[in-house]
């Protein structure tokens, strides 16, 4: 009995140590999860935080027009492949005369830009000039990413000499231009290369 008993013992304390050491599955599942829920966000396409915010704004103005969008950056997010951190767009509405920002972050970066939506106060708008034409949605078929591959290949030559240089993504509108283009641009206007992208055909523009 007394080898009984110390047989019993053993196997209790080493069934009881099992269970301390392992978590149970669910348990297991959950702190998984928070590890996963706790990895940074990436940068995303403009199509995709642009209809998030066009949603918002269209409960503005019905008669929404957009003006530009273009990428940003926030911290911890590296931008790349034709996608940001930040896209922010400016909407006008030519009923009510006003323009509105909207901003749209992957995560938080300082003290102005929170992760989701950002929206700023109304502005006066006087109307489109020859340099700013507001669009609509269907004239905005094209993806940045779609946008900066095309722009890219165009760019090869140059970027073999600039390789890793920082890129900026603007989508606009002029009387220039048959429709709106994505303006890409690597580096500054004073030491770097850009080209124009037709967001509509997703055609190289020759300006």
């Amino acid at each position: 009995m007394k080898l009984f008993s110390a047989a019993t013992v053993t196997v209790a304390a080493i069934l009881l140590s099992s269970c301390s050491e392992a978590p149970p599955p669910s348990a297991k599942a959950e702190t998984e999860a928070k590890k996963e829920a706790a990895k940074p966000a990436g940068p995303v396409a403009a199509r995709m935080a642009y209809f998030e915010m066009y949603k918002v704004a269209r409960t503005w103005a019905p008669d929404l027009l957009t003006l530009n969008l273009k990428s940003g950056e926030v911290a911890n997010i590296k931008n790349e492949d034709g996608k940001a951190g930040l896209w922010t767009a400016v909407f006008v509405s030519p009923s009510k005369k006003e323009a509105r920002t909207f901003s749209w972050a992957v995560a938080d970066s300082g003290p102005d830009i929170h992760k989701g939506m950002n929206i700023s106060d109304k502005q006066t708008w006087g109307g489109a000039t020859p340099n700013s034409k507001a669009f609509v949605n269907g004239e905005f078929l094209v993806d940045s990413d779609a946008a900066f591959k095309t722009a890219s290949e165009k760019a090869a030559g140059w970027l073999k000499t600039h390789a890793g240089m920082k890129y900026t993504m603007t989508l606009g509108n002029s009387s220039r231009f048959p429709a709106p283009v994505w303006y890409i641009m690597w580096g500054s206007a004073k030491d770097g290369y850009f080209t124009y992208v037709n967001a509509t055909t997703g055609a190289v523009v020759t300006d």
